[in-house]
C-alpha cells in the first residue's frame, strides 16, 4: 500500500479515484504544525532556533496520517507545488518523526503537478523527488519573520499606542500605501482648465468634432486656457473663420492579447469584473482546482491558482488553437501560437499560469452544475485562455489636424474604427477607470486642402483631480508592482487590515481609518525602514534568493534581525506623551482638517484656553483638552472621505441623547456614539438591544420613532409570491439587507430598510438574482452622431450584433451585415424600439402573482445571460 498526503479533503477524494486501490490519499487539512504564538517560539539569540508545534486541531490528522503508514511501502508527499505546500511536506514528515511514527524502512517521496487531472496525477507519480530544502527554508524563513515583527513591534504598538492593534511585516508597508494616498488627496489643491472643443462638418454634412490644439503659433498645453474670460476671448475669435484640412496621418494600430491569468491578474479582473474580493477570489478558485463532480467524474477545473508564471504547456496551447479554429474560424487563429514570458527570477517557482484543466469543457457545459460564483470565475479564466491565443483586434486610427485660412488656429481630430475584432470576440480586459476613450469615435472620409464648416464652438471647464483611492484591484497591482509579498499572501495581506479596523472598504475603495492613520505615523516616524517599499522588497527578493538556493536563510535573519532589534530598543526609552506628540504633529493636518480657517485649531472649544492634543484610550485615539480633569472636553477622530460616518456625528459629543421611553418596555430609548459609529439603544441593562443608525441618517434627525423601528428589526416584509417564503428585512454587520430562502441581498441607494415594502422586495431579489446589466464593453465601430445628440455604436453581443444609442439597444435585423451597416440603417431601428411598449425583445417584464392584501405591480426581471458586473453582497 501507498500513502499519499495533500492538504484538503476535497483533493484527497478526487486524487484517490485517479489511483485506485493500491493508494490511500489522505489529507492534512493545511498546516500540521506551526509556531506557537508565545515569546521563545523563535530565538535569535540561538541562531535563530524554532520551536514547532502541532496544533490540537492537527493531532487528529496526524494519528490518522501515522495509523496509514505502519506497513505501509511508500509514503508520498503530494502537496502544493510552491513554497506553502513544499514546507506543508517537509512539517507532516518531521511530526512523523517526532512522533516516532514513520517505519525506517519506508520510502519517502515528494511528487508535484500543477492541475488535478487523471494524466498529470499519473505522471507525477512518475518522477518522484526529494523534499526541497531550499524551498522549505525560504518559507521558514519568511515565517520567522512575520513572528519576529508580530512579537516584537506589536508590544511596543499596544504600550506606546493603547487602543491599537497589531502590526505586520507586509500588512504594515500596505496599510502605509493606502495611508500615503489619502494624504495625498488631503493635500490635493484643484486648479482650473479650459479647452475649447468644435463640432464641424464635412463637404458632404458629415457631422465630427475636433479640439483646438494651437492657437496663435504656439501648441497649447494642459494650463495654457486658465479662466472662463481666456476661453471666451478665444471662442469669440474661433467663430467666422475658414477652416481646411491642413494634414491627414492615417495607420493601422494592433491590440494583442494579455497572458493567461496569474493569481495577481485573476484577483485583479475578478474585482473589476465579478466585484470578488481578494479573498473570495482565491476561496473560488481553490474548489475548482480541488476538483468537483461533473457528470459523474470528480475533476479539477483549473490549474494550481497560485503562480505569478504566465506560461502554458504545449498541449493546453494545441487544444486552445483547435477550438479556436472550431468555433471562431481560421481568421480568428494567429499564424503561430502565442508565447508569453514573465521576468521570473525563481524558476523553482516558474508554475503554469492559471488556466483551465480541459478548454473543451466550455462555460456553457458548466452553467447548470456550477454555483454561480464559480461558473463566473471559471468563465472568467475559460475566456482570458483562449482569448491569450487569439489574433489580435485591429484598428484603423487616423489623426487630422485643421487650420483656419488665417493660420491663427490648430484644430485637432482623432478617429479609430475596429477593423475586426479578434481576441475582442470572446475577452475585454478591464481597467480601473471608465473615461471614454476619445480616439474611440469615428472619422468622415477627409482629404488634405478639403474645405470643413465650423459649426459650433464649446469651451468646456475642467478641475484636476487627485489620483483615485485604491480599490482591491488597483492595491493588489501595486504591491505586485512595488514587489511587496507575492500572489498566496495578497488576499491575506488585504483581509487583515480590514479585520484591524485600519482601512474601511466604501464604494470598493479603501479608505484608512483613523485607528490606520495613527499606526501608521508611528511606524513611520520610529520604524520607517521597514515600511519603506524598497525595503520590503529587497527583502523579498532576498527570501526568493534563498529559495533559489543561492542564500543562506538564517544569515537572512540575522542581517535583518540586527537593525530591526536597535530600533525597537531606542523606540522603547520614549514616553507615551513624547509618542503621541510626534504622532500628533505629523497628522496635524489630519486631525484638525475640519477646523474654520482663521481659527486656532487646537483652542478647546469648551473652556477656551486649554489646547487640544492626541490621547489614548480603551477604543483608540482622541482628542483631549490639555486642562482634563477641569475640562473633559474630548473628540472621537473620524477618518476623512467616503460614507462610513453619518451626517455631522463628527459633532455628536460622547454624551448620550435621549430619544424618549418604548411605550411597550417603559425603558429609556438613547442615541449613542460608538467606536464603530452612531447606535440606538434600549435602556441600560448589562446587556441590552442595540441597534446601528443607517448612514444615511444624521444624529439630529433620529427620532424615537426611527429608534424604535430599528430596535424591532428584523422586520418580515411578506411572502414571496413565486416562492411562498417569507422575505425579511434586517440591519447587519455590512449594512441594510434582506433574507430569502436562506440568501442575503444588500439594499443600495434609496431603498430603506424601515420602509421597504413587499413589491420592492421582490424586485430587489430579482435583480440580484439575474445578476443586473452589462460591463461597458469596446464597440466594433462607430457609426456617427444621432440628431437627438451623442453617438451612435454598433457592438457585438452575447445575442449577436447590436446597435446602441444612449440607453436604447436595438438588435441588427438577420443577414444584416456589420461591416457595411450605417447610420442610417440604425437611426429608424432604434426610434422603433425606443417607441415599443418597453419590453424587451430579450427577456421582458413578466407579471408575478400578487402577494396576499397587497396591490401586484409588475415585477421586472432580467435574463441571467447579462449579468450585471457589481459586488455580489457580502454573507451575514
Amino acid at each position: 500500500m501507498n500513502v499519499v498526503i495533500v492538504e484538503s479533503p476535497a483533493k484527497a477524494k478526487t486524487i484517490n479515484k485517479y489511483l485506485g486501490k493500491d493508494y490511500h490519499v489522505l489529507a492534512s487539512f493545511g498546516h500540521v504544525r506551526d509556531l506557537p504564538a508565545k515569546d521563545g517560539s523563535v530565538r535569535p539569540a540561538e541562531d535563530f532556533a524554532m520551536t514547532y508545534e502541532v496544533d490540537d486541531d492537527a493531532k487528529k490528522q496526524i494519528s490518522a496520517i501515522a495509523k496509514a503508514v505502519k506497513g505501509s511501502d511508500k509514503l508520498i508527499l503530494a502537496t502544493d507545488p510552491d513554497r506553502e505546500g513544499e514546507a506543508i511536506s517537509w512539517h507532516v514528515l518531521e511530526a512523523l518523526k517526532e512522533g516516532k511514527s514513520l517505519p525506517k524502512d519506508i520510502a519517502v517521496e515528494r511528487v508535484v503537478f500543477n492541475e488535478i487531472t487523471k494524466n498529470a496525477i499519473l505522471e507525477a507519480m512518475k518522477h518522484p523527488r526529494a523534499i526541497d530544502m531550499d524551498l522549505v527554508n525560504a518559507q521558514q524563513a519568511r515565517r520567522a519573520l512575520d513572528y519576529l515583527v508580530g512579537f516584537t513591534l506589536s508590544p511596543v504598538l499596544w504600550r506606546k499606542l493603547p487602543g491599537s492593534k497589531s502590526a505586520g511585516r507586509v500588512q504594515s508597508v500596505a496599510l502605509r500605501l493606502i495611508c500615503d494616498r489619502d494624504e495625498e488627496i488631503e493635500k490635493f489643491v484643484s486648479q482650473e482648465y479650459w479647452d475649447i472643443k468644435t463640432n464641424l462638418t464635412s463637404l458632404d454634412g458629415t457631422p465630427f468634432k475636433a479640439k483646438l490644439s494651437h492657437w496663435q503659433g504656439k501648441k497649447l498645453e494642459k494650463f495654457d486656457i486658465p479662466v472662463e474670460a481666456r476661453a471666451k476671448e478665444i471662442s469669440a475669435a474661433l467663430e467666422g473663420k475658414q477652416y481646411k484640412v491642413q494634414s491627414i496621418d492615417p495607420k493601422q494600430a494592433r491590440r494583442h492579447p494579455y497572458a493567461p491569468f496569474t493569481t495577481s491578474t485573476l484577483q485583479q479582473d475578478a474585482s473589476r469584473k465579478l466585484g470578488f474580493s481578494a479573498k473570495r477570489t482565491m476561496q473560488v478558485a481553490q474548489k475548482l482546482y480541488e476538483g468537483l463532480d461533473i457528470g459523474g467524474e470528480t475533476v479539477g477545473l483549473i490549474t494550481y491558482m497560485r503562480t505569478d508564471g504566465v506560461t502554458v504547456s504545449q498541449d493546453a496551447i494545441l487544444a486552445a488553437r483547435t477550438l479556436i479554429s472550431q468555433n471562431y474560424g481560421e481568421k480568428y487563429l494567429p499564424s503561430s501560437q502565442r508565447v508569453y514570458k514573465v521576468k521570473q527570477k525563481n524558476a523553482q517557482e516558474a508554475h503554469e499560469a492559471i488556466r483551465p484543466t480541459d478548454v473543451t469543457r466550455t462555460p456553457d457545459k458548466l452553467e447548470q452544475v456550477l454555483e454561480r460564483d464559480m461558473f463566473r470565475l471559471y468563465e472568467l479564466i475559460w475566456k482570458r485562455m483562449m482569448a491569450s491565443q487569439m489574433e489580435s483586434a485591429v484598428f484603423d486610427q487616423v489623426a487630422v489636424d485643421i487650420e483656419s485660412a488665417d493660420k491663427q488656429a490648430i484644430l485637432h481630430a482623432t478617429g479609430s474604427v475596429m477593423r475586426f475584432d479578434g481576441f475582442l470576440k470572446l475577452y475585454i480586459e478591464s481597467r480601473d477607470d471608465d473615461e471614454e476613450d476619445e480616439e474611440s469615435r469615428a472619422l468622415p472620409p477627409l482629404n488634405a486642402d478639403e474645405a470643413v464648416a465650423l459649426k459650433e464652438v464649446l469651451p468646456e471647464q475642467h478641475f484636476t483631480e487627485p489620483p483615485p483611492r485604491y480599490t482591491e484591484a488597483s492595491l493588489v497591482k501595486k504591491l505586485e508592482e512595488l514587489g511587496i509579498g507575492r500572489p498566496s499572501t495578497y488576499a491575506s495581506i488585504i483581509s487583515v487590515l480590514q479585520e484591524r479596523q485600519y482601512v474601511t472598504l466604501d464604494k470598493k475603495r479603501f479608505i484608512a481609518d483613523a485607528r490606520g492613520r495613527i499606526v501608521n505615523a508611528f511606524l513611520v516616524s520610529f520604524f520607517r525602514r521597514y515600511v519603506e517599499y524598497d525595503f520590503t522588497a529587497q527583502l523579498e527578493e532576498r527570501l526568493d534568493d534563498v529559495s533559489a538556493g543561492e542564500l543562506d536563510w538564517k544569515q537572512v535573519l540575522r542581517e535583518w534581525w540586527e537593525q530591526f532589534i536597535l530600533t525597537v530598543n531606542d523606540t522603547k526609552t520614549l514616553t507615551n506623551p513624547q509618542v503621541l506628540e510626534t504622532v500628533d504633529a505629523l497628522l496635524e493636518p489630519y486631525i484638525y482638517r475640519n477646523v474654520p480657517k482663521g481659527t486656532d485649531p487646537r483652542v478647546c472649544p469648551t473652556c477656551g484656553t486649554g489646547r487640544l492634543g492626541l490621547k489614548t484610550g480603551k477604543f483608540g485615539a482622541f482628542l483631549g483638552c490639555s486642562n482634563y480633569p477641569d475640562c473633559k472636553y474630548t473628540k472621537e477622530l473620524v477618518s476623512s472621505g467616503g460614507d462610513n460616518a453619518n451626517p455631522g456625528a463628527e459633532a455628536f459629543g460622547n454624551e448620550a441623547k435621549i430619544l424618549g421611553t418604548d411605550p411597550k418596555s417603559g425603558l429609556e430609548v438613547q442615541l449613542k456614539k460608538g467606536p464603530y459609529g452612531m447606535y440606538v439603544q434600549l435602556g441600560n441593562e448589562k446587556k441590552p438591544k442595540r441597534a446601528s443608525l443607517p448612514k444615511h441618517i444624521a444624529p439630529d434627525q433620529a427620532t424615537l420613532e426611527i429608534a424604535l423601528s430599528l430596535l424591532s428589526l428584523p422586520r418580515e416584509i411578506g411572502t414571496h409570491p413565486e416562492t411562498g417564503k417569507m422575505i425579511v428585512a434586517g440591519l447587519g454587520r455590512f449594512g441594510p439587507y434582506l433574507l430569502h430562502d436562506t440568501k442575503y441581498t444588500s439594499l443600495k441607494g434609496d431603498d430603506d430598510v424601515l420602509t421597504i415594502g413587499i413589491n420592492r422586495a421582490v424586485t430587489v431579489i430579482a435583480e440580484k438574482k439575474a445578476g443586473g446589466g452589462r460591463a461597458a464593453v469596446t464597440p466594433l465601430k462607430v457609426l456617427g452622431d444621432h440628431p437627438d445628440g451623442g453617438s451612435v455604436a454598433l457592438y457585438s453581443g452575447k445575442y449577436g450584433p447590436y446597435v446602441k444609442h444612449d440607453k436604447i439597444n436595438a438588435s441588427l435585423p438577420k443577414g444584416a451585415n456589420v461591416e457595411t451597416y450605417t447610420l442610417e440603417e440604425a437611426i429608424p431601428l432604434l426610434a422603433e424600439r425606443a417607441g415599443s411598449s418597453g419590453k424587451k425583445k430579450s427577456g421582458g417584464f413578466k407579471k408575478k402573482a400578487a402577494p396576499a392584501k397587497e396591490k401586484a405591480t409588475p415585477v421586472k426581471e432580467k435574463k441571467a445571460a447579462a449579468p450585471k458586473k457589481k459586488a455580489a453582497p457580502k454573507s451575514k
